[in-house]
């Protein structure tokens, strides 16, 4: 089975969505990521559009409040019928553990299956000199991720958000195999990097472990998307 590559639908209204996916002979072969701007515009029903194609659905919302609201979100999304959903790790176990049981019960008020339940770690955003001189971490990247990946693993969650540049040290450690590394960040060698901090090739990042990639610019803004995902997808999945 293939792994997937996540398309990150970095668009503001479902028109824009529809003529990008237009281009793809069959939707149903693409998994998508829903994130703040497109859902806070378009709503659940964006989601609902994307189920129609066939499509696998990340939403991407990195939800973080206390542990009630949280639940109580996550209660609303895990209606939905998505496949994954973030939230973020820094919310600590407590969060995490109500975020798994209300998507759980939102699952099953909705008679669907839950989503995957993955906790941002660091943004890729985040560089080694932010994450101490402006976070005042303790811990260098790594550790710092080892460290919120095991947390969040041990509150119920079925993976983190993290860069390929984390991966050696989380498939090295106790953390299981079956634990999803979803890798954003993604890059190839001739791309710009944009606001991107921590980055690494498919290849790369399938090498080292990731079980999903998730790119956006690179296609989304391609003169021939479809050409610029298979080309990603040749690389992810070689």
């Amino acid at each position: 089975m293939e792994k997937p590559l996540m398309i990150a639908l970095d668009f503001d209204d479902l028109e824009t969505v529809t003529n990008f996916l237009a281009a793809f002979p069959d939707p149903s072969r693409l998994t998508v990521k829903v994130g703040m701007e497109l859902f806070y515009q378009a709503g659940p029903a964006i989601v609902a559009d994307l189920k129609n194609r066939g499509c696998q659905i990340f939403l991407d919302l990195k939800l973080f409040d206390i542990p009630n609201t949280v639940k109580q979100a996550m209660v609303q999304i895990g209606r939905l019928g998505v496949d994954y959903v973030t939230v973020h790790s820094l919310g600590g176990s407590a969060m995490l553990k109500a975020a798994k049981e209300g998507l759980n019960a939102g699952a099953a008020l909705a008679q669907v299956s839950a989503p995957k339940l993955l906790a941002v770690t660091e943004l890729t955003s985040i560089s080694d000199d932010v994450l101490k001189n402006e976070q005042h971490a303790a811990l260098p990247m790594a550790d710092q991720v080892l460290a919120l990946a095991q947390m969040a693993e041990k509150s119920g969650c079925d993976g983190v958000i993290c860069s390929a540049l984390e991966l050696p040290v989380l498939r090295s450690s106790d953390i299981s195999p079956d634990f999803l590394c979803v890798v954003p960040g993604i890059r190839m060698a001739q791309d710009q990097s944009g606001d991107q901090v921590r980055v690494a090739t498919p290849d790369k990042a399938a090498t080292d472990g990731a079980s999903a990639i998730v790119v956006g610019r690179p296609i989304t803004k391609a003169t021939d998307p479809v050409a610029a995902w298979n080309r990603y997808q040749t690389a992810w999945q070689s």
